[in-house]
């Protein structure tokens, strides 16, 4: 997925290397993940060889391994980035290896391993978004749309769950799409599991009012129309999860959310951060809908998704805290960081 992105939505080079989970894995796997990751140190000293870089930025995960392991086998400074709140095993191992660690937000520094070899000040960034986000037009986004932009236009509940999509999500907005419809215009980025297919179904259904407020993707380009940064600009909610790319986008669009943690990895705590500060509110994944219940609006989704729709003033609360979160400066910030590393030669071992 990510040669594809950067194949076709930029002039970035894209070089793979060979890498595996070894978390949470049986014996037999684990070893194979070792073995994986093994071969992955050797391809990543040769790229290294190849590429000579002055430093290296990691944004975590086991993918990162390999590379940063080889950096710090051939003394290259390398900064190691933090997007979420909590970090996972692979930051928690990298940061003794890197020689600077960046975060996304104030609230990672408890979570992150202190280095008893020399202090390093935790560089607190922001996460890097596209600058459009911060200046769009409404108007103009829901037109890309083809949507009601009058001024007593139902408000717009962007839908998202990640360039895969969050099956769960999409199911419990099928179960109350007739009854959201009802209160909103809807933007519904799916993913490309299929799930538009049963979607698109369901929505063929529906009176021609509540299908002519509905717009259905399973993925937006980044470049032509519409775009993701149309979509931020023309909502008024978003329901989505709480990966570490919310902790930016949703402030720099000034966007309040229903956030729907996946719950295998430490999402939660990022949901938990922009509900902390007033920006959100959180729905557990295993909450969304009562199946116990045969009205469409049981479950915790649809009132919250009612409460943020229906409440003017509730939602324009949350818009501003939400806002007075972003941080423009971000790519900045960890640009002249790692070109400091890449220029002073003092960041050597």
């Amino acid at each position: 997925m990510e040669q594809h992105i950067v194949q076709n939505e930029s002039r970035l080079p894209f070089r793979a290397l060979p890498t595996a989970a070894l978390r949470g894995r049986g014996v037999r796997q684990s070893l194979q993940g070792g073995a994986t990751m093994l071969v992955g140190l050797v391809e990543a000293l040769r790229l290294l060889r190849q590429l000579q870089p002055d430093a290296i930025l990691g944004t975590g995960g086991y993918v990162c391994v390999p590379l940063l392991l080889a950096a710090w086998v051939r003394r290259v400074p390398t900064l190691i980035y933090l997007p979420d709140v909590v970090p996972g095993l692979a930051i928690k191992f990298l940061a003794h290896l890197a020689t600077q660690i960046a975060c996304n937000v104030e609230d990672s520094r408890r979570y992150l391993p202190p280095d008893r070899r020399k202090p390093r000040p935790l560089l607190v960034a922001g996460y890097p978004v596209q600058s459009a986000l911060f200046t769009t037009d409404r108007a103009t986004c829901r037109a890309a749309f083809g949507l009601d932009t009058s001024d007593n236009a139902l408000p717009v509940l962007l839908v998202y769950g990640g360039s895969l999509g969050a099956r769960s999500i999409n199911r419990a907005m099928q179960r109350v799409l007739p009854d959201v419809l009802a209160m909103a215009q809807v933007i519904h980025i799916c993913g490309q599991q299929g799930d538009a297919e049963w979607l698109r179904e369901t929505a063929s259904q529906l009176d021609a009012e509540r299908q002519a407020r509905y717009r259905l993707y399973p993925y937006l380009e980044r470049v032509g129309s519409p775009t993701m940064i149309h979509a931020f600009g023309a909502a008024d909610v978003a329901l989505c999860r709480s990966g570490a790319s919310t902790l930016a986008e949703l402030p720099a669009a000034g966007l309040p959310a229903i956030l729907v943690p996946y719950p295998y990895v430490h999402q939660e705590e990022n949901a938990d951060y922009l509900v902390r500060h007033g920006a959100a509110l959180k729905v557990l994944d295993s909450q969304m809908c009562d199946e116990n219940d045969p009205a469409p609006q049981g479950g915790r989704l649809f009132s919250a998704v009612q409460r943020l729709l229906t409440e003017p003033l509730t939602r324009q609360r949350l818009a501003q805290q939400s806002r007075s979160l972003a941080r423009p400066d971000a790519a900045h910030t960890l640009a002249d960081a790692l070109i400091n590393l890449a220029t002073r030669r003092d960041n050597r071992w």
